[in-house]
């Protein structure tokens, strides 16, 4: 009988290109007089733009311009990057990870596997497990969920919260109490999905109310939280605005979706006011969409921004109907008002402890205060939280409510309370408060991986 003998395959032959022609990058600090410019040549492949912007986005960098060409086989960008404070970048420890990063040695696995169906997610990652919720928002929701959590001596080491569209996501990364490390018991995990998932139920049986996806690899936690937010579909009601004001019409984002015939491209227009990692929510969206973006060129002029983007789908199809054109836009839409944020922001620092979370909420809750977006990270014993907060009632926070909250949490924890603003200067505190918070964030989930 003839014996088959299939042919060598070098498992090094996918990097060959890779190994041929490294990537190329160039931080330049002498070519602009108000910011830095970080050049980058590599040979393209799928998913390199988000990678770039990703991790420039977690160095808390703002990007103020940005031109970008990877048509073919190769992938040419420039970025125009300030610090937060606007100035250029400086600090040689920042310019040597993004050196390193973007370089030959940067490693960008892509593990976005997800298993759909799950309303709470619960999974592992090295010392912690991550939760993953997704369901209808409602007033001291976010308190019940840590209360839940404390109750059964679970420590909230991290995690970042959004709303939108009535709908709320959160991942949280979460420790035994005793051990201090991952919630690895069956029994004690299931009993924690079923509480979970009655909180997130609530007195609602239907099935939209709690619904997620699973993670089955780490992916960055922005990232995840638009997969979650869009496979929810919290894009649909974006484009009506009931009893909309003047303000909301301003705020609201303006997208349009061309044909560019001589070219084969779909543009993709983007005029709206500029904030922090605004391009990676929209680059994010566009290549979880399967779309590939081979031309982009981005600016900031003071507070607006204008963005466009010549993309094909995956295929190398351009978007021809008008029901995908406008899925685009609706998605584009919700992307970028999942992380704007009006009302106050409440900075808190305090020793970490179980049921920390629980009891900063449940004080929110107790003086009408709802929060529509969260970071909380712990750096050794501190844990450092931020959280966007509102009215329950919509209207603006009363300064004689954040008085009483210093009273009662001030002997405890530091306060520090900024306005975010509602026009023009919406760019200072998402990058000097939110970002750096992210930033903390990301270099946390990155010490849980190592």
């Amino acid at each position: 009988m003839a014996k088959v003998c299939w042919p060598y395959f070098d498992p090094e032959y996918e990097n060959l290109s890779t190994r041929i022609n490294p990537p190329r990058v160039s931080v330049d600090n002498t070519s602009c007089s108000d910011c830095t410019l970080v050049k980058v040549d590599s040979m393209n492949k799928p998913g390199i733009l988000l990678e770039v912007v990703q991790i420039l986005s977690d160095l808390d960098l703002i990007i103020t311009k940005a031109y970008i060409s990877s048509d073919g086989g190769w992938f040419m960008d420039v970025f125009h990057v300030t610090d937060h404070h606007g100035k250029k970048i400086t600090d040689s420890k920042t310019i040597d990870y993004i050196e390193k990063a973007l370089g030959p040695n940067g490693h960008h696995a892509d593990r976005t596997k997800t298993w759909p169906g799950k309303k709470v997610g619960v999974h592992s990652i090295g010392d912690h497990t991550a939760i993953e919720l997704i369901g209808r928002d409602r007033p001291g929701l976010l308190s019940e969920i840590s209360a839940v959590l404390a109750n059964l001596d679970i420590n909230v080491v991290a995690a970042e919260v959004w709303t939108h569209n009535r709908r709320i996501a959160c991942v949280l990364y979460v420790n035994d109490k005793i051990n201090c490390r991952a919630v690895d018991d069956p029994n004690r995990l299931l009993i924690m999905e079923e509480q979970l998932k009655n909180i997130i139920r609530g007195y609602d049986d239907d099935e939209k109310v709690g619904r997620t996806s699973f993670s089955m690899g780490f992916t960055h936690v922005d990232r995840r939280l638009h997969q979650m937010f869009f496979a929810d579909k919290d894009y649909e009601n974006c484009g009506v605005i009931a009893n909309a004001d003047e303000y909301s019409l301003l705020m609201k984002p303006k997208i349009t979706v061309e044909h560019c015939k001589e070219k084969g491209y779909s543009v993709v227009s983007v005029r709206c006011k500029d904030r922090a990692k605004l391009l990676f929510d929209i680059v994010c969206t566009l290549t979880d969409m399967q779309y590939v973006v081979s031309h982009a060129t981005i600016s900031s002029d003071g507070p607006d921004a204008s963005q466009e983007y010549y993309i094909r789908h995956m295929d190398g199809c351009t978007l021809d109907s008008e029901g995908e054109k406008e899925r685009v836009i609706k998605c584009l839409e919700a992307a970028i008002q999942r992380r704007v944020s009006e009302g106050l922001s409440l900075e808190l620092c305090a020793k970490d402890r179980v049921g920390l979370l629980s009891e900063v909420t449940r004080i929110l809750r107790e003086n009408g205060l709802s929060v529509s977006r969260a970071g909380v990270t712990t750096v050794g014993e501190q844990a450092m939280n931020v959280f966007y907060v509102r009215d329950s009632s919509g209207n603006p926070v009363d300064m004689k409510t954040i008085e009483a909250l210093r009273k009662e949490i001030g002997h405890t924890m530091m306060l520090n309370v900024k306005k975010v603003p509602s026009s023009g200067g919406t760019k200072a505190p998402e990058s000097s408060n939110w970002a750096k918070t992210s930033f903390f964030f990301g270099n946390l989930l990155e010490r849980f991986l190592a």
